[in-house]
């Protein structure tokens, strides 16, 4: 399972805004998603970790 930000509907976006107006916090939603990893080989892995660095983010491979 691959963890990504949450679609939210009006209403979740408002009980989540109250709760962070309440605490003083900024909240972040996720939601679990039944992706599955690519298999990389070394010489991919490496591209895309070169990459990740390039462009200063985290990537992930999946299959779809």
């Amino acid at each position: 399972m691959i963890w990504g930000f949450s679609a939210l509907n009006t209403e979740q976006v408002k009980a989540i805004k109250q709760l962070e107006d309440k605490l003083g916090i900024t909240l972040l939603a996720f939601s679990g998603t039944n992706l599955k990893y690519a298999d990389l080989s070394a010489e991919e892995l490496d591209e895309m970790h070169k990459l990740e660095k390039e462009l200063n983010l985290s990537l992930v491979a999946v299959k779809v």
